[in-house]
């Protein structure tokens, strides 16, 4: 599920009837049906009366597997070359359904129906496949042992939805060309979860299967189904080639003369294919790695480390849940510009793999330390490569390995290393170990110029419904580097301890609140403290799905050869009042440092954000962010970083979309000791229309602008403009 699952209150509402069929004694055998049913979102009983019924019996939240207060009806069969299931979800309300045109992977907020298959039952890795009642669709990857949902990941499936006078009813057709599972001519057993998400007040979440306040692994409680014998996945080829058309220009307040390349038309080409239902490989050449979405606006003026940015193409996105380990050694925006790559990923036996190679033409680098970080780039390309093995020795111990290389001229960086998880019911074991060695040009200047170090990292954590515990040690040596991820602090150990306790209150309006807390410490490699701190976190949730956090914080820190005391108290809180709007934001005011000028002040950071819908098409977010720090009798600085995104969606596969960001920096050069600019503000705005049948078959017009104000500037400065358009379609030989 994309969303936690909340234990909230059940609404007591009286049961529709029922049709006819579902009143049927359901299996556990999933029929094999010779005449597929129309996809068109109509429910039709002569289609389906073959099918095996289900229903979802249980609200495992916010109740504690009650009877749902309304039915859902579940038919399911395959053919040999696909997976059907038909949902009619009854609702005593229909007019309080909540459904809107979005795009792919975006209604997560709506009512939707959808179902989680463990396609080698072995509660390691699951698809999960949802559509909301106008039929649009999200699909994910969840990792159990970590516990990470991806929606990164884009199947080719079919669905149609409709909203009736009963509820809604929504087909859906997976081609098991769509799936990977077990090579084998015997039948098969999967693990489904059958799923329905029905905001109200509350959130409820319905399902098939029974699922404990103590669970601690979501994929253990699926119900097992069997069938499946003689399924064909197809050829398993997929051909997709692109060409990607640009025109971008640049000036400088110099000439205030536009400049560029011109129109920049470049072709490009994508290859998956799965030669057996345990491996994919995949191709890319000439790829167009220009991001269809812009990057969000970040600013941190309390922070020296370098910000982290979401991966957002396709080609790195697909299968990146093969390469989870529980540190980022490997953060694939290091590979900047590739000109081509080659992935592998599947499983072999109890093991799972990935292999990734690639040539980039940019070596970008991340300098870390015990206090800061930043980024870098050499002029030079360089050879890239990843691989990760995880085998699992049973359903509780895994152990995986990885490695990463980079080398270009006079560089080069490998890191090795393993790791462990081991979940007995409560209690969950991790360990990691890893070495580096790397070698890097003289002309980065840097005082090491060949560095090597290790990291050894344990933890041990205890969670059941009421009350959790959780313990690690991390030590990591100041010549580690992993150049192809994103480790930004070395040279340091750490301790950490926390304990939770969890109250649920059902038929109360503030039914759960939450109690947790921890104290770390953090020593540099030479005995320097360098942190110790004391956190705590007291939430509430209640009516309109809204949670309030309230989150104190004491600490000392070390910056600049000095140790300072900083303290906030933070106050967090989001709440969705009806289907078209959704809000939260969050205030802090304490002590924090000046990093520019080694000085204690009185910080003050707020952030508000929401999501706003316009009828069923229309949506507006929007994300406004503010830094202030007052010290020495004045304002030191103030920071301040917005998005906002209008999106018309005109149907499932139409969208227009404008998005503006931007961040605005204002200094008193007064109280600094260096010099400093008084005033600076960016400015940047993308427009982009799409059209996609699917998600490879796609195209994109756009355009993108850009500017900037600063002391030498006094008005708004437009230094970039461009305009692009990709077209890309997916070929099933």
């Amino acid at each position: 599920m994309k969303l936690p699952r909340r234990h909230l209150l059940c609404l007591s509402l009286a049961l529709a009837a029922a049709p006819a069929w579902a009143q049927q004694v359901a299996g556990t055998t999933i029929p094999v049906i010779v005449n597929e049913p129309t996809i068109d979102g109509v429910v039709n009983e002569e289609e389906w009366k073959d099918a095996l019924p289900v229903s979802l019996d249980y609200e495992i939240s916010p109740g504690d597997n009650n009877k749902p207060a309304t039915a859902t009806h579940v038919r399911v069969a395959h053919t040999h070359d696909a997976f059907l299931v038909s949902f009619i979800a009854e609702d005593p309300d229909p007019k309080q359904i909540r459904a809107h045109l979005r795009d792919r992977d975006q209604p997560y907020r709506d009512d939707f129906v959808g179902m989680m298959m463990d396609t080698f039952n072995d509660q390691r890795r699951g698809y999960e496949f949802f559509v909301n009642p106008l039929g649009v669709q999200m699909d994910l990857i969840k990792e159990e042992v970590t516990g990470n949902e991806d929606d990164s990941w884009d199947g080719l499936w079919t669905s149609a939805g409709r909203i009736t006078e009963r509820g809604y009813e929504v087909e859906i057709r997976i081609p098991f060309s769509t799936l990977r599972f077990k090579n084998t001519d015997d039948i098969r057993t999967w693990g489904i979860s059958f799923f329905r998400a029905r905001p109200r007040d509350k959130r409820y979440q319905l399902a098939n299967q029974k699922v404990s306040r103590d669970a601690n692994c979501f994929l253990c409680t699926f119900e097992k189904y069997q069938g499946f014998q003689g399924i064909k996945p197809g050829r398993n080829l997929l051909v997709v080639p692109s060409v990607t058309t640009t025109n971008v220009q640049t000036r400088s307040p110099a000439d205030r003369k536009w400049t560029g390349e011109g129109f920049d038309i470049s072709p490009g080409l994508d290859v998956a294919w799965a030669p057996t239902t345990n491996l994919t490989l995949n191709l890319t050449v000439n790829p167009d790695f220009s991001q269809v979405e812009s990057d969000s606006s970040q600013i941190d003026l309390s922070s020296n480390f370098a910000l982290y940015q979401q991966e957002k193409r396709p080609f790195f996105l697909e299968g990146a849940d093969y390469f989870n380990f529980p540190f980022q050694v490997l953060y694939t925006r290091q590979i900047a510009n590739p000109d081509a790559g080659v992935r592998a990923t599947g499983r072999s036996g109890a093991g799972t793999f990935a292999a990734l190679l690639a040539r980039d033409a940019t070596t970008q680098l991340l300098l870390p330390g015990p206090l800061g970080s930043n980024f870098t780039v050499l002029d030079q390309k360089s050879n890239v490569f990843a691989g990760r093995y995880r085998y699992d020795f049973s359903k509780e111990l895994s152990v995986g390995l990885i490695s990463t290389y980079r080398s270009g001229t006079d560089y080069s960086n490998a890191v090795v290393g393993s790791d462990f998880n081991y979940q007995k019911g409560s209690h969950t074991f991790s360990g990691e170990v890893m070495r580096s060695t790397s070698t890097y040009p003289v002309a980065l200047g840097l005082q090491d110029e060949s560095p090597s170090g290790n990291v050894y990292s344990l933890g041990y954590s205890f969670s059941n419904r009421k009350y959790g515990f959780n313990t690690y040690y991390t030590n990591i040596d100041p010549g580690f580097r992993a150049d192809l991820g994103f480790i930004g602090q070395v040279g340091y150990e750490k301790g950490l301890v926390g304990g939770r306790r969890s109250w649920f209150r059902d038929g109360k309006k503030i039914h759960k609140i939450n109690l947790s807390g921890d104290y770390d410490v953090t020593y540099r490699y030479d005995g320097q403290l360098l942190e110790s701190e004391w956190e705590a976190n007291l939430s509430f949730s209640g009516p309109m799905q809204s949670n309030l956090q309230i989150v104190p914080l004491v600490r000392k820190r070390y910056w600049n050869g000095q140790m300072f005391n900083e303290n906030y108290f933070r106050l967090l809180a989001s709440f969705i009042p009806g289907p078209w709007l959704e809000l939260g934001g969050n205030i802090s005011s304490g002590r924090s440092i000046d990093l520019a000028a080694t000085r204690i002040g009185r910080a003050t950071v707020s952030e508000i954000w929401g999501t706003a819908s316009i009828g069923q098409g229309w949506m507006f977010t929007f994300d406004a962010f503010n830094q202030t720090m007052r010290r020495d009798g004045g304002k030191a600085f103030s920071a301040s970083s917005y998005d906002g995104t209008l999106s018309w969606q005109m149907d499932p596969k139409q969208r227009l979309r404008l998005s503006v960001q931007g961040n605005q920096i204002d200094r008193n050069p007064d109280l600094y000791a260096m010099p400093m600019q008084r005033h600076s503000r960016n400015l940047a705005a993308q427009l982009i229309y799409s059209y996609r049948v699917n998600p490879r078959t796609a195209l994109y017009i756009g355009g993108a602008t850009g500017g900037y104000v600063s002391d030498r500037e006094n008005s708004l400065f437009q230094d970039s403009r461009g305009v692009f358009m990709k077209f890309s379609y997916a070929w099933a030989p």
